[in-house]
This record gives structure tokens, sequence and C-alpha cells, in this order.
């Protein structure tokens, strides 16, 4: 039951949505709180599977007690035995009847996430959720073990490719429930157009925080394309942004950044609220677009941007098939 008159309550969102610094704050989520959709009851997810990659800190670690807490099977997916186990040791510490997995797996590495994927499938028969999580921002230009730029790598090709063979349980997951794939983006993202031209990043000058930005904006393209390619499967996809949160990856990546909004920086656990949120309630997205933040759809451009024309994405996408030997996109994704 909101507080706020829902007109006002419309205003209210839209005016610390264009204001980026309020809205991306811990004033934002404070404020919408107070009239964004319910939350997931409690048990919500009391039978069901979810997998989190990079979820060995920050905002991952977040979504996998948040998962547990809610009842669900939480496969904690990420690159170093022993950070995996400490997450889990903490989950069962706060959550003590929680059901957690540990995964081992570089998602930026095509062949370790086939071999991850061929392993899981043998495992769970149904998957509810599959949240893309996984993140770097490397200050240079580094390569992935097959010899992709390593943003492209990790934000995109390792999550389609992942996508793409774990089709069968999530699939099952629809059929039980719903399930629903979630891709962490970055409010970074409006920064950068969509780049079908350079997707390796070889072209001029290399800038970490631009490669990052970049690898966003293609998340966002990316999830609305497999939204239209699994409608009616009973699977959603949708991506999001976490707003600006306290977590290694703006505090290690970002420090000049993290000392002047430090004290506005929201926490793990607020940036992690809206795909945990996704995942549970399963909400429809108006529109053609699945990009949320703060429990709302937003636009994927600002006024003042173009919006991405449908032969670059066509392109984009067409590559992205290529480069991790997936299935082509059917005609109706790409028109």
């Amino acid at each position: 039951m909101t507080s706020i008159p829902a007109g006002l309550a419309r205003a209210l969102d839209t005016a610390l949505d264009r204001s980026v610094v309020l809205g991306y704050t811990r004033i934002g989520s404070g404020l919408r709180r107070r009239f964004w959709a319910a939350d997931p009851p409690a048990g919500a997810l009391l039978g069901k599977h979810v997998v989190v990659t990079g979820a060995t800190s920050g905002i991952g670690e977040a979504m996998a007690l948040s998962f547990a807490r809610l009842g669900a099977t939480v496969h904690v997916l990420g690159r170093t035995q022993k950070k995996i186990d400490t997450v889990l040791a903490d989950v069962r510490t706060q959550v003590p009847a929680a059901q957690v997995v540990g995964e081992l797996c570089d998602v930026s590495d095509l062949d370790a996430v086939r071999a991850w994927c061929a392993d899981l499938v043998g495992r769970v028969g149904a998957l509810h959720g599959l949240v893309h999580n996984a993140g770097v921002l490397p200050p240079e230009r580094q390569e992935s073990a097959q010899g992709h730029e390593m943003t492209l790598a990790a934000h995109v090709l390792g999550p389609h490719l992942m996508t793409e063979l774990l089709l069968e349980p999530l699939r099952a997951g629809g059929r039980d429930g719903g399930a629903t794939v979630v891709w962490m983006s970055s409010g970074g993202m409006y920064t950068s157009g969509l780049r079908a031209d350079d997707l390796q990043y070889v072209q001029g000058e290399y800038d970490g925080v631009r490669a990052y930005a970049r690898t966003k904006r293609m998340q966002v393209v990316l999830a609305d394309a497999w939204a239209e390619r699994l409608r009616e499967s009973g699977v959603t996809a949708a991506s999001m942004h976490p707003g600006w949160a306290g977590t290694p990856g703006i505090t290690d990546s970002l420090p000049g950044f993290g000392k002047v909004v430090g004290p506005l920086l929201r926490t793990a656990e607020d940036g992690a609220d809206t795909a945990v949120w996704l995942v549970a309630t399963r909400p429809s997205a108006p529109g053609t677009h699945h990009f949320w933040h703060d429990r709302r759809t937003r636009p994927t451009t600002y006024p003042v941007q173009k919006k991405d024309d449908r032969e670059q994405v066509a392109d984009f996408l067409g590559q992205v098939a290529e480069l991790t030997g997936t299935e082509a996109w059917p005609a109706t994704v790409l028109r």
C-alpha cells in the first residue's frame, strides 16, 4: 500500500531517475521504498534453483544471501574456490537452513563455461533463476582464454553462451512456475551507444571504464533479444542496473569516485534488490525493452541520445552468436 498518491509517486520517481545523482544513490532507493512494488512473499523461492555468477563479493554475495532467505537453492558461482567457500560459510551462518552450492567457473573462459554448464545440466533438472552478475573492469586491454577482449568475454560472450547452454533446465523451470534470466548492467551504459563495429575494442586507445560501459550497453541489447526469443516459453529475460553501490567494483576500480560519493553509496543489499525481486516475482515488462532499476522499467537512452539502430543490433547479435558458436538468432528477434 503506497503512502504517497500514485501521480506524485510517478513524478517523484521520474525526477529521481533523471537527476541521476539522487536516483542512483541511497537517497533514491530510500524514497522509492515508500511506493515501489511489494516485496516477494516469504518462501517465494522455496524449492527453486537459482544461479548467481560473480557471487563471491559485493552485490553477488548479497544476492546469494537474499535468495537463500527466500528459500532458494543458491548456486554460488565464482572463479576462486576459497572465496566461494567463504561465501557459503557466511550464508549458512546467517541462514542456518540455507541450501547453497559452490560452483567454480570463469565466465570469461568459453571452454570453462561449456564444461560447467554440461555438469550443471546433469545435476539440476529445473533452473528458476540465472543472474549474470560477474564483472571485470581491467585498467588495460586484456584477453580471455579464447583471445577475446576481457570485458566483452565476461559481460557478453560468456553470459550469452551460458544462457544458451542452460536453456533446457531454464525451460523446465519455466514450466514449473517460471524462470528468469537477469543481466546485471550498469547506469554507466547510458554513456555509450552500441558499438557493433568494434566489439573487441581494437580501435583507438583502450580505456577500461569505456570498455566496461560499452559492454554494459551490449548487455541491455542482449537481454532484450533474449526476452523476445524466449517469449511464450515461461522464461523471462531482463537487464537492470543497481545504482551506485559501495562494493569492490566501485571502491577498488574507481577509488576517486568512491571517495567523492562515498557517503551516498548504496549498500550491496540495496544494489542487489531489483535482481532478487525480478527472479522472485517475475513482473511483466511494459513496452519492448526490459531494463529495470529500483523495481521499475527505465528508458534505455536519455532524451538526447539516439536509439540503437536495428541494423547495428542485428549485426551485434550475429557476431555474438558467431563468436560463441551458438544458434543463429531467429528472424523475429532481428527484425
